[in-house]
């Protein structure tokens, strides 16, 4: 039996750990060839050996989305390795909250960094080749599907006090969905976003009352949600319990699988039913 992305080459940012690392290896189930980055090499390799082990094939490209060149290698790397883009994952990403009033401009330039500016940067990145590829598939009568998914939060779509930077990104990001969707619908290049609502990754595990923290670019951030909070979330999800990064993966799936390939510049929420 053959998968539905059998031969595809998808590049998934900070597909390491967490969520990413499942969209990675929901993608690579369905026979999708895998550019699997994050920040560190380490993880990024576990992912790749993982996928390898599904029997699918995958490459490394780490380093940080946000230093200067990662995008063109990003893209090089895919067309290096295996000749082709098809599936583009905008995932990479992490939280710094904090009040407005308590904000740095650092906190809020990093994270608009990571969610906003590097998305696209990639997407810029990959514009020549996704142009040149069209526009020979059209010479030779063919319809050939691509996929953008880039991934927004119910902090975009709604706003969440204590994430300025990250609301202001994640909103952003679903503006950049729907332009790109009007600006490469000639290239038949489905553009859309999953915006999560709340999963339990790394990043939610820990309390924000607690100690506990990521490591980017040798600065210790602090990350979590405080418990009462999450109980409160919990209570206002119609499913009843916070999501898994196996069922968010699902959800960037359905706008990879050829099922999608009339639907484009739309966002769909993964949150239980959750929204704010």
């Amino acid at each position: 039996m053959t998968g539905k992305l059998d031969g595809r080459v998808a590049l998934v940012s900070g597909s390491g750990r967490g969520i990413g690392h499942e969209i990675a290896l929901k993608l690579a189930s369905e026979g999708a060839r895998l550019v699997i980055n994050d920040l560190d090499a380490d993880p990024a390799n576990e992912t790749a050996e993982a996928v390898r082990a599904t029997g699918a094939e995958a490459v490394v490209c780490a380093g940080s989305v946000t230093e200067d060149g990662f995008a063109e290698r990003f893209i090089k790397t895919g067309m290096d390795s295996f000749g082709g883009l098809d599936i583009i994952v905008n995932n990479a990403g992490y939280t710094w909250d904090s009040v407005v009033q308590k904000m740095t401009d650092e906190q809020w330039q990093a994270i608009i960094d990571v969610h906003l500016t590097a998305p696209f940067k990639i997407l810029r990145a990959a514009q020549p080749v996704i142009s040149a590829k069209a526009k020979e598939e059209a010479a030779a009568g063919q319809e050939v599907f691509r996929k953008v998914v880039n991934i927004s939060s119910i902090a975009g779509t709604g706003g969440n006090a204590g994430q300025i930077n990250y609301s202001a990104a994640k909103a952003g990001i679903l503006g950049v969905t729907r332009t790109m969707a009007k600006e490469w619908g000639r290239y038949k290049v489905n553009v859309n976003a999953v915006a999560f609502g709340p999963i339990r990754t790394r990043l939610t595990e820990g309390s924000a009352d607690g100690d506990s923290t990521i490591q980017v670019e040798e600065k210790e951030i602090k990350v979590g949600v405080n418990p009462d909070l999450l109980t409160q979330m919990e209570r206002m999800i119609p499913l009843g319990r916070v999501g898994t990064p196996e069922e968010a993966a699902g959800a960037v799936y359905l706008f990879c699988a050829p099922e999608s390939n009339f639907i484009s510049g739309q966002h769909v929420i993964c949150g239980g039913g959750f929204v704010i």
